[in-house]
């Protein structure tokens, strides 16, 4: 700290009126700032914000506004397609058509293979891909999300409904328990958009969703051994032991080499039909339509072998119709409704957190501006309106988002398409595909998951922050060695771990002034700043001043005091006259953290040093306002720059010397 140069100043530079007519001015504007909003208005706020997304930007004119406007404002608020649709052209039709098309012979396979992985019957995971992608399309923001059932999801809700509900001794009552979920999961999506609480899905920071997204990709692919090599008995825990006991367990009784020799083979031809379709973009619709090519081949394959009589599993029955009600399975009165809704919670975040950075990746490239808040009502009211027609829960699949945009879709008229082309196969093909091989289902889920396990992300978290990865690791191993949700709690903990350490030992920084500047910048990080004499200008790199952190933070700048001034003893100068709080970074501040400035300011006025507080925040004043604290130090001790602050000090210790 020695080393830093000191700035000297002239007679005339001290000789500063802290009375100035514009300074007192500025300083009257911190002061008598209004009143924030209080918490019953934000909660209003935000809804409006929701629902009249223009509202603000039109404050002028919606005063003139009549009910009518305010209802078609509503609508266009919660229906998005009212705004875009009267601009829909058939030459947009003609794009939407194409990638509708191939999203659903994408999304059939798919679906009926993620059934099987959430323990459904196969026509479960095809009416998941009705109802829920055409309330998306009525509400939701993105042109290229394709709204389905996906692998995570589907693992997710079979490793933890089955802990309550037991798929295999009562189906019925474990497919209601689902139904539940998936509306518990609607309504905790729903309500995080309405009420603006998309913070608490950023829980799952982007490295602890790499590490969890990679751990349940491997779960996924142990878990089609059973479908690749045609296991009867499987283990229904998703921790990779107890997978990997149950496959040696297994392959020595039960195993028939037919499944594993079709899957193989399948699932070979869908990666060599993915390697091409990224090696040449013209080429974009092969991968896409390849699994549904697998399904037809292997289909007739095994019908005119009859290789079903010979060991290799097939899917049978599915249902033939549209999606039935299923408003009457709910089990919201239920002996396991808080189970349901804790499940429901979970699948929410996680199928938020896939959703949106998914929808935002492709608008980011398009050029537009996803609102998170939006995709959460639209999300929420698809899931809720799924459960009560026969779905599980729906959300945007990276795969399927990626082939949409690749065939040239413009709106979410791909979804609609998608969704009646479904609709019509329930209607006309399900009773074709009885013998279709589960073993093809289990290499359609094999070839998807490869874009689940991302190892150039992970190294590159690694490189950045190390913070960063150990969540990324903790979750992936936490999925790889317990379950899924352990390795969800352990990414939201050692995240939560990161926000509060960081929160609780906030950085401190002190300031200098630039050379021929009115600029404060940290010495540390700009050397050539010059320390104002006898004046400590302190900065708190926290946008919370609270009980967690407002003991250290007081201790911290005594403890900083305090060696200043045996510093400056020992060189023989004058001691700290005036600390400056620059609390520009300080947006709120509890009781705790008044009590520690009172503390703070009390101990510098004992030792004859005066305390200063630059350009404090609404939020700030307004509470400093109210606990009298204002009036403790001084009104005239409250400045809007810490230029102005350095001056009044320089000047109040020039008076009093």
């Amino acid at each position: 700290m020695g080393s830093v140069p000191i700035e000297t100043f002239s007679i005339e530079e001290k000789q500063l009126d802290i009375k100035d007519s514009s300074q007192t001015q500025r300083a009257e504007w911190v002061l008598n700032s209004p009143d924030p909003p209080s918490l019953c208005q934000e909660l209003i706020g935000s809804i409006k914000e929701t629902v009249f997304p223009q509202g603000k930007k039109h404050s002028s004119a919606s005063k003139k506004k009549t009910p009518w406007d305010y209802g078609v404002s509503f609508l266009r608020g919660v229906f998005p397609i009212l705004s875009w649709g009267r601009n829909y052209k058939a030459a947009m039709f003609k794009n939407d058509l194409m990638a509708g098309l191939t999203l659903a012979s994408l999304s059939i396979p798919q679906s009926i293979g993620y059934a099987s992985l959430a323990k459904l019957d196969p026509q479960y995971g095809l009416y998941t891909s009705v109802v829920p992608p055409l309330i998306y399309a009525l509400m939701g923001s993105s042109r290229e999300l394709a709204i389905g059932p996906v692998a995570v999801v589907s693992i997710l809700l079979s490793s933890m409904v089955q802990k309550i509900q037991d798929p295999v001794a009562d189906p019925i009552a474990y497919r209601n328990l689902v139904f539940t979920v998936t509306f518990f999961a609607g309504i905790f999506q729903a309500a995080f958009g309405v009420f603006r609480l998309g913070f608490l899905v950023d829980f799952l920071s982007h490295a602890a969703i790499v590490g969890f997204m990679a751990g349940a990709a491997i779960i996924i692919g142990l878990q089609q051994l059973k479908g690749l090599l045609g296991f009867t008995h499987f283990t229904n825990q998703t921790d990779v032991v107890s997978v990997v006991e149950s496959v040696f367990k297994s392959i020595h009784s039960e195993w028939y080499p037919l499944n594993f020799v079709l899957g193989c083979s399948f699932l070979i031809f869908l990666l060599f039909a993915r390697f091409i379709g990224r090696r040449n973009k013209k080429l974009f619709y092969l991968p896409a339509i390849a699994p549904l090519i697998a399904v037809v081949l292997s289909t007739l394959i095994v019908f005119l072998t009859k290789a079903d009589k010979h060991g290799v599993k097939i899917i049978k029955h599915i249902e033939v119709g549209v999606n039935r009600s299923s408003a009457h399975q709910l089990q919201l009165n239920g002996p396991h409704v808080g189970q349901a809704a804790k499940v429901g919670l979970i699948s929410a975040i996680i199928a938020l957190t896939e959703a949106i950075a998914v929808g935002r990746s492709f608008a980011s490239i398009r050029g537009y501006h996803l609102d998170g808040n939006k995709e959460m009502v639209a999300m929420g009211c698809m899931n809720m309106a799924g459960s009560l027609t026969s779905c599980y829960v729906a959300t945007g699949s990276f795969s399927r988002t990626a082939v949409n945009f690749s065939a040239g879709c413009q709106t979410v008229v791909s979804n609609i398409v998608m969704a009646i082309t479904v609709l019509v196969s329930l209607e006309l093909l399900t009773r074709l595909l009885y013998f279709t091989p589960i073993a093809i289902l289990a290499s359609i889920i094999l070839s998807a998951l490869p874009g689940l396990i991302d190892i150039n992300e992970a190294y590159h978290i690694w490189k950045v922050d190390k913070l960063d990865f150990l969540a990324c690791i903790g979750a992936f191993l936490g999925v790889l060695f317990a379950s899924v949700e352990i390795g969800l709690v352990v990414a939201v903990t050692i995240s939560l771990a990161k926000i509060i350490l960081k929160s609780i030992r906030p950085g401190i920084e002190e300031l200098g002034r630039l050379p021929g500047t009115d600029i404060f910048c940290d010495i540390i990080q700009y050397p050539m700043a010059i320390k104002t004499p006898e004046i400590l200008i302190i900065r708190v790199n926290s946008s919370l001043l609270c009980f967690a952190n407002a003991n250290f933070i007081r201790e911290r700048i005594i403890r900083w005091v305090t060696e200043e001034e045996s510093e400056t003893k020992d060189n023989a100068k004058g001691g700290v006259q005036a600390v400056i709080l620059d609390m520009s970074n300080m947006m709120n501040i509890d009781t705790s953290g008044i009590i520690a400035l009172e503390e703070l300011h009390k101990k510098l006025v004992s030792h004859g040093i005066e305390l200063a507080m630059a350009n404090p925040r609404q939020q700030v004043i307004h509470k400093m306002k109210l606990a009298k604290f204002v009036d403790k130090i001084g009104r005239g001790w409250v400045f809007l720059t810490i230029s102005e602050a350095v001056d009044a000090c320089l000047g109040s210790s020039l008076s009093s010397g």
